[in-house]
């Protein structure tokens, strides 16, 4: 019994001195991000977020630039038929304010719902909430007037951030608290 204690003490010590365990790799790429839950991604530290949203805008300017396959894109666009890149998100980045021009886009959630609950990690607005700013945020930035309204869907686990085609607006929920983290907020 009294050499358990001391392996015990010895191994409890070993890992404290390992850090926590438990806690997601700090290095973390904005595409291995969006391939997680918003749960996962919501337990991340707040400057860890915002470090990748940072990286998410600095990525989305490289793609524009030929850095990238247009198919492994994290903003993937669809006009006239073509796959590009979507335009690069510009300075801040910061979707959640709306440019203020012309009329807004009306907006159409289908399929998989969104949650009305508000979080504090989303600056205390519901998935729902935060998901119609940055869609009418991308909307305007992209110049998107499909006809009719615009229909935003739900997309878990994707590997981009948000794809436009054929009047569809696809929106990874991650994306939301990436946003939420950014500088300024």
């Amino acid at each position: 019994m009294r050499l358990r204690v001391p392996i015990l003490a010895l191994l409890g010590l070993t890992l404290a001195g390992c850090g926590d365990l438990t806690s997601p790799v700090r290095s973390q790429t904005p595409r291995a991000a969006l391939l997680q839950t918003p749960e996962q991604v919501e337990l991340l530290a707040p400057s860890v977020r915002q470090e990748l949203y940072r990286s998410l805008v600095r990525d989305s300017a490289q793609e524009q630039l030929g850095a990238a396959d247009d198919a492994l894109s994290l903003f993937p666009f669809v006009q006239n038929g073509e796959l590009r890149c979507a335009p690069p998100l510009e300075g801040r980045g910061d979707l959640f304010e709306v440019p203020d021009a012309g009329d807004p886009a009306s907006l159409v959630f289908e399929g998989e719902p969104w949650s009305d609950e508000r979080r504090d990690s989303l600056q205390g607005l519901s998935e729902r909430e935060a998901a119609e700013l940055v869609a009418r945020s991308l909307a305007g930035r992209w110049s998107l007037h499909p006809p009719g309204a615009l229909r935003v869907y739900r997309a878990d686990g994707v590997p981009y951030a948000a794809a436009y085609a054929d009047g569809a607006l696809r929106l990874n929920p991650v994306l939301l608290y990436l946003v939420a983290a950014s500088e300024g907020r």
